[in-house]
Order: C-alpha cells, then sequence, then structure tokens
C-alpha cells in the first residue's frame, strides 16, 4: 500500500529533560521514518514516559526539538497534534461509564463519530463482548486497558501513534491483537513510538529499539 502521509519522519534532536533536579537524558537524537516504529525501553525512572509526552506537545524539553517532516512541532501545533494518538500509560477510563460510553466518549474527543454497532464490534474485537454496558469499575485491569486501546482500530488515518506501555496487563489474545494493529497501521506508512517491558513480536516490519538507561 501507499504512504498517505508521504515521506513524513518523526525525528528528536538532541533532547534534554530535565524533571526537579534530576536530569533524565540529553542530547538524545533520534529519526522514525513512516513505516517504522520506535521501541523505548529501560528501567522505571529513566525517562520513557517523559520522553513520549515531550513528542505529544505535552512536556517542553530543556533543550533540543521535536521535528515533524523536517518541521519542528512548536512550529506546526494543532496541525501535528491533530494528526497523533496517545495513549498513556495510566487507564483513561472513567468508572461511572460503561465499557461503550467509555469508548464513545474518547472517540468524540478525537472528533470521531462512530455507529454504534461498530463500537459494539470492536469491543468485542477486544475480549470484552458482553460486558459493553458495564461501568468501567467492575472490571479487571485489563479489561479496563482494552477499553483504553479500542479506539486505536478507529485511528488509522492519524500518521503518528504514542504509545505507554501498551501490552501491560493484557492476556496472550490481546496482546497478539495489539502486535496485528499495530504492524497494519506501520504497513500503511504510520510511525509507532511505544515503551514496553515486554518483547515486541512485529514481523515483516522495520523496529528500531532505543534503551534508556538510569
Amino acid at each position: 500500500m501507499g504512504v498517505p502521509w508521504g515521506l513524513g519522519v518523526l525525528q528528536g534532536v538532541d533532547l534534554e529533560c530535565i524533571r526537579g533536579q534530576r536530569r533524565l537524558f540529553s542530547k538524545l537524537s533520534f529519526t522514525v521514518q513512516a513505516g517504522e516504529a520506535l521501541w523505548v525501553s529501560g528501567p522505571n525512572g529513566s525517562g520513557k514516559t517523559s520522553l513520549l509526552r515531550i513528542l505529544c506537545t505535552l512536556l517542553a524539553p530543556e533543550s533540543g526539538e521535536v521535528r515533524w517532516r523536517g518541521r519542528p512541532v512548536r512550529e506546526l501545533g494543532e496541525a501535528y497534534r491533530a494528526g497523533l494518538t496517545y495513549i498513556g500509560h495510566a487507564v483513561a477510563v472513567k468508572d461511572d461509564l460503561s465499557s461503550l460510553e467509555n469508548l464513545r466518549f474518547a472517540l468524540a474527543q478525537d472528533g470521531c463519530r462512530v455507529a454504534e454497532a461498530a463500537l459494539i464490534d470492536t469491543l468485542a474485537r477486544f475480549g470484552l463482548a458482553g460486558r459493553e454496558e458495564l461501568p468501567a469499575r467492575v472490571l479487571s485491569q485489563g479489561q479496563r486497558r482494552r477499553v483504553s486501546l479500542a479506539r486505536l482500530p478507529f485511528c488509522a488515518d492519524r500518521a503518528l501513534w504514542i504509545l505507554d506501555e501498551p501490552l501491560t496487563a493484557l492476556d496472550v489474545q490481546a496482546v497478539e491483537l495489539m502486535h496485528a494493529l499495530i504492524t497494519a497501521h506501520l504497513v500503511r506508512g504510520g510511525v509507532v513510538v511505544l515503551t514496553s517491558h515486554q518483547p515486541i513480536d512485529l514481523k515483516d516490519v522495520s523496529v528500531q529499539h532505543l534503551r534508556m538507561v538510569d
């Protein structure tokens, strides 16, 4: 398939991050091509989540810059943010809403309106059949994680996916589904940056491994 977003690349150029009195990393540079994943690993506290938040523009680097298609993302502003999907490490579901309501709400925040049948089918695909109407507070941690991740099939038109520990608390079947979704996005020419303590099994696509040190 062709690359719908052209030859876009994500670059980190001499990035430095300081939190409190501690320098998490400095002079960190990388380039991720269209159709390529960047797997970020390392011990807790090494700056993995901070790096992802910098890539999302939720956190400003102490120095250096992030570039998308050769342009600094601070110049692109909302045009850059509108083209990315970020799913953080914390499970962003509301306890009093059902799985279906949480998914509908998350997609509405992305400006995406989807027929209810498609939402139900997607929740079933994520192993949540029969739990669509249950409030999130009664779900297991893994099930709550799946509700959060169920946004991804509807984000195919967003070139950049940034995923913080997407495999946490998932069973083997759900991990295989995530690998399939990420692989399909890369085959379309998308870019994926993800953190994971678990091995990443993405076949027939390019994966860079960036290991952070404490």
